[in-house]
């Protein structure tokens, strides 16, 4: 049996995550490359933005205070976010966003696999569904990040600055703490080290059909997950995100 407050802490993180990058991708509806994406992305953020329902939902249920999701999502300040930084860096142009989810989904489809092997019933349940919108969310990003990077000079070219730019904000996915130790000893979630292998096992074959080089020495961005540190960039996206509910604390249409 796990600690509540780990636990807690650790759908934090599965749901800020999910929040975080699908309010990122949803910026750009509208503003897409051709309709067809414009569609593809905002289908992405949706499934993304019902991830999060289900895991910040089973977080409050779990804290026991009465915090709804939608709680979770609008009212906390961007310092008890505990999302990874990859989710909150900015959208650059359309190749530097799709080299992002990529990175991103791989992990994502990598760690659901686990989750559905969970001891807590709930969190193998919302894996489960999780998991088949990702199968599809890591197919269309890696099939994209292929044909950018083995396309056009010019496409090659910012396929290779987007990799270069996120490549070090991976490796705080496969950081572990406290809280990661008390999940993996109960059986709820693997040890973030262990997905490693896999992950780069899969994203190195994508990057490879991409014709695109894996950057070396590098630094290794540590924060929002398990130090708490947060980029500027995640202030500014929440006083997009909770604008609404700060100025009219309550409303409901």
């Amino acid at each position: 049996m796990a600690d509540n407050d780990a636990l807690f802490e650790f759908l934090l993180r599965l749901g800020d995550n999910s929040l975080i990058l699908g309010h990122r991708v949803s910026e750009w509806c509208g503003h897409s490359p051709v309709l067809e994406e414009d569609i593809a992305l905002a289908n992405t953020a949706l499934d993304l933005i019902g991830q999060t329902q289900m895991w910040l939902g089973l977080a409050g249920e779990v804290e026991g205070k009465g915090r709804t999701a939608d709680d979770l999502a609008f009212l906390r300040d961007a310092w008890d976010f505990r999302n990874v930084l990859l989710c909150e860096l900015p959208n650059g142009d359309f190749g530097q966003t799709l080299m992002r989810q990529f990175l991103y989904d791989a992990w994502s489809q990598i760690m659901l696999g686990h989750l559905t092997q969970s001891t807590d019933a709930r969190v193998a349940e919302i894996a489960a569904k999780a998991a088949k919108e990702v199968a599809y969310h890591v197919e269309r990003s890696g099939d994209t990040v292929i044909g950018l990077g083995d396309g056009t000079e010019e496409s090659h070219a910012r396929m290779q600055a987007a990799l270069d730019y996120l490549w070090p904000y991976v490796g705080e996915m496969f950081d572990g703490d406290a809280v990661d130790a008390a999940m993996t000893k109960a059986g709820i979630a693997p040890d973030p080290a262990s997905l490693r292998e896999d992950y780069d096992a899969l994203v190195r074959d994508v990057l490879r059909k991409a014709t695109l080089t894996v950057p070396t020495d590098v630094f290794h961005h540590k924060g929002g997950r398990t130090g708490y540190m947060h980029t500027e960039h995640l202030g500014h996206l929440l006083t997009q995100m909770q604008w609404l509910q700060r100025a009219y604390p309550g409303a409901t249409w």
